[in-house]
């Protein structure tokens, strides 16, 4: 499928897909016309891609990570390294939670002592 139909299928911008593409997320393969073709798993790919957006990780993160992601929408068939990035994934999200958590009480402290 072309791009268009990709990102129509999807609800993801064209522009999107080809940073998926340039990041390594995403697969695709040239036509002899040299337009983007992509495989009849791009939009599960794509989705999955979205989930784990939301979920925070970035990029390179989720290069790591994709391809231990099996199965479908909603649900994914987590493997065992999966299990371990993301866990570790949330301990650094929660250590910024808790550094911003300070950094706005010495900001409010500030703004309360002028």
């Amino acid at each position: 499928m072309l791009i268009g139909e990709l990102s129509r299928r999807t609800g993801v911008s064209a522009r999107s897909l080809r940073y998926y593409e340039a990041q390594g997320l995403l697969t695709v393969r040239r036509a002899a016309n040299g337009y983007r073709a992509y495989g009849p798993d791009a939009a599960l790919t794509v989705a999955k891609i979205r989930t784990l957006l939301r979920a925070g990780l970035s990029t390179e993160v989720i290069r790591e990570v994709l391809p231990c992601v099996r199965g479908g929408q909603p649900g994914f068939d987590w493997c065992a390294e999966l299990r371990e990035i993301l866990a570790g994934e949330l301990a650094a999200m929660d250590e910024r939670l808790e550094e911003l958590r300070r950094s706005r009480g010495a900001l409010a402290g500030l703004l309360t002592e002028g």
